[in-house]
């Protein structure tokens, strides 16, 4: 094919794009299109995504590490797959079933997604499969389920940001993380519309607002609180809203008449008159809307927080209403699909609930097995991670698709070491990623120009993923490694390497459930701009809009959920002073994997550094380009200092895309949210100390470029 209508690689919004091989040799163009969530919007980081495609930095045949110590060297497809299929042969014949683990991602497309998760339980049968959505939007899932019995991330289409009198974004940097997405804010504005950023940066995105609530971290929820105890105070309820499609009200009014304004700005730092404002702006227009993103889910009370921001949407008469109600933005490119059909340690396809004897029935129809071999729940993606190993007792062996931990997770250094205990542990990626580096076997993927399949967007819309040509070298997709896998273990045929019957069996194993996608088929996809789900059957036109009529809940109702403030699970003290948040910056992604090896986006942002205010600079002697070291009781790392006045002076702010000596996770407290399992990445306490001798902003990049260079070189040819 010499053209492909397709989407860009990257996060959730899933901008639509034009991919065209060009006339020098191997070069593809890239050419914005109107499609779905972006209406022709690309950022930095989508016009230069096919430059990866030709990359030095490809992975194009399959590496093993013959021996522990030894380096990784070329091999064969068949020399590969079968040391995988002989070594995990012998570690179950060794052990159980579940000593083998899988770790998924959120970027997979949902056939994939899917059929990984097929593949762990009915191949390997293992209960050992999470991915790393668990670290996303797993507390606004929870939260959703709870109060609306459906976890969408946006229960309506994004074009309804534009037509809303007021919206609040809690936690969400969207310039950076989103560009695109700000064009429907700007619509927003023109429309005499008014923003609210809840934030303790003043980022790109909170400098658009028309009220920024600079909050301490860790205090969301004291906040969401606090907002609600004013809205009843000062007669913004909802009554008839409350009364006619809500529960549970009476139960959480007591709870928030403690949080008067004035306590909750000694909490969060907030003056009590920007408190009244921000709810009276959200109250006093006829159509709001409350958005959600990692900055207030991140947290080990992740979806306490989120279901306080919901009780104030509620309370309020949002949710179910045209052009109002509360969403989730979704971070990851498929971070919505990705944990609907069974990547998820509890969930199978459909987001049915592993532990339901129906659910496990229906799958088990699908999949032609007894549904009593399907395994049961497993931990999730941190808890599985830090179980890794012969010395932790846990699983021996694990296989990555889609995600590099060693620089995303919490305390990442503690789950490098996990790695490095293993028996076996095999990659599959596009690039050597810090995570691959440390493989027994890496297996070359496909990117996304190079093979068919669908995802689904921040708004719940099911769209097509396009191929132009075909993988380099020896490069297999995802589905052809494990369909591979499944024949060299016994299992041919568990897995389809065709990526249009794999969504129609998906859409067999999802019919009846809550994420029903049998009613989509590619053909339909090829025909619109996408297709909303749940979509039942054959000739439904989709869902966009949910809840107008009545929310997914037995009695049609949503519920308010009652919470209470808690501190950060680690909160500053004498030998920690310091709160630590994170975040990204635009011109990388994610654990940046991808971004580091484009040179626009190395340019753009080379290496990690540390953001700080003058007074907190002074108080320890440290000026802008000096070497910052920074300690939590995880680790430390060291980047270099940025000194500015768009943060708190009790924050120090760092971007978690790199490895090396500046890896933010290093720092990072892998606490848990007792529910959703989401580890409070948003906060923990740290101390600072200026690194002697080192006052060049570039040592820290020369440093990262460093081992930027080892990591693709050396780790492969010794």
């Amino acid at each position: 094919m010499s053209r492909a209508a397709t989407h860009c690689p990257y996060c959730a919004l899933q901008c639509g794009m034009y991919l065209a091989n060009g006339a020098a040799s191997g070069t593809v163009q890239v050419t914005p299109r109107p499609a779905g969530s972006n209406r022709g919007g690309l950022c930095q980081k989508g016009w230069t995504s096919a430059e990866l495609l030709t990359s030095t930095h490809r992975l194009t045949t399959p590496l093993i590490r013959w021996r522990r110590g030894d380096p990784l060297e070329p091999a064969s497809w068949d020399e590969a797959l079968s040391f995988i299929a002989t070594n995990l042969r012998r570690l179950q014949g060794d052990h159980d079933t579940d000593t083998v683990a899988v770790l998924g991602g959120g970027g997979l497309t949902n056939e994939k997604a899917y059929a990984l998760g097929k593949f762990a339980r009915v191949v390997l049968r293992t209960k050992n499969i999470d991915y790393n959505g668990r670290f996303c939007m797993s507390s606004a899932a929870a939260a959703g389920n709870k109060a609306f019995g459906l976890d969408r991330g946006l229960p309506f289409p994004v074009s309804d940001i534009a037509e809303a009198g007021t919206v609040m974004l809690a936690g969400a940097n969207v310039a950076e993380t989103m560009p695109p997405f700000l064009q429907y804010l700007s619509a927003q504005n023109e429309n005499g519309g008014h923003l609210i950023v809840v934030d303790p940066r003043v980022t790109e995105t909170a400098r658009q607002a028309d009220l920024h609530l600079q909050i301490t971290p860790g205090t969301d929820l004291a906040l969401a609180l606090g907002m609600l105890h004013i809205a009843i105070m000062e007669g913004y309820v909802d009554r008839a809203y409350v009364a006619n499609r809500t529960s549970g009200f009476d139960a959480v009014r007591p709870i928030v008449m403690s949080y008067w304004p004035e306590r909750v700005e000694r909490v969060t730092g907030v003056p009590a008159s920007q408190q009244r404002e921000a709810v009276r702006l959200l109250a006093e227009v006829d159509r709001a809307l409350i958005l959600t993103a990692r900055g207030a889910e991140q947290h080990a009370k992740g979806v306490d927080t989120v279901s306080a921001f919901v009780n104030l949407a509620l309370a309020l008469g949002l949710p179910g209403m045209p052009g109002s109600g509360y969403g989730c933005l979704t971070g990851q490119g498929n971070g919505q699909g990705g944990r609907e059909h069974g990547q998820k340690a509890d969930q199978l396809p459909g987001y049915r609930m592993i532990d339901d004897p129906a659910a496990r029935a229906h799958v088990a129809a699908v999949w032609g097995v007894d549904p009593t071999t399907i395994p049961g729940k497993g931990p999730s993606a941190f808890e599985l991670m830090d179980s890794l190993g012969g010395d932790q007792d846990g699983p021996r062996a694990l296989l990555v698709f889609g995600t590099n931990p060693v620089v995303s997770a919490p305390a990442a250094a503690r789950v490098e070491q996990r790695f490095r205990e293993l028996d076996l542990l095999v990659v599959a990626d596009l690039v050597l990623s810090e995570t691959a580096a440390l493989a027994d076997v890496v297996l070359p993927t496909a990117q996304w120009a190079e093979e068919d399949g669908t995802m689904t967007n921040l708004e719940g819309r099911v769209i097509r993923r396009r191929r132009l040509r075909p993988p380099p070298g020896e490069v297999r997709t995802d589905l052809e490694i494990l369909a591979g896998l499944a024949d060299r273990l016994g299992c041919g045929g568990a897995i389809n390497p065709d990526p249009e019957r794999t969504f129609a069996e998906l859409g067999r194993a999802s019919a009846g459930g809550v994420a029903d996608y049998s009613g989509i088929t590619y053909a339909q996809l090829d025909a619109s701009d996408g297709v909303f789900w749940p979509c039942p059957g054959p000739g439904h036109p989709g869902t966009p809009r949910l809840f107008l009529d009545r929310f997914a809940t037995p009695d049609g109702r949503a519920r308010f959920v009652p919470v209470e403030h808690r501190a950060a699970v680690e909160d500053i003290d004498a030998d920690y002073p310091v709160y630590l948040t994170t975040g990204r910056v635009l011109a990388q992604y994610q654990s940046g994997a991808q971004t580091r090896r484009i040179d626009a986006l190395h340019t753009a942002a080379p290496g990690a550094f540390v953001e700080l205010h003058p007074d907190l600079a002074e108080r320890y002697g440290i000026a802008d380009g000096d070497d910052v070291r920074v300690t939590s009781r995880r680790g430390t790392a060291t980047a270099p200092a940025r000194v500015t006045e768009t943060i708190r002076a009790d924050t120090v702010f760092m971007p978690f895309h790199w490895g090396g000596a500046g890896r933010a996770n290093t720092l990072t407290n892998p606490a848990l949210d007792p529910t959703s399992r989401m580890p409070e990445f948003k906060v923990c306490a740290v101390r600072l100390e200026r690194v002697a001798g080192r006052t060049q902003r570039e040592a820290g990049a020369a440093a990262d470029a460093g081992a930027f260079e080892k990591l693709t070189t050396a780790e492969v040819h010794g």
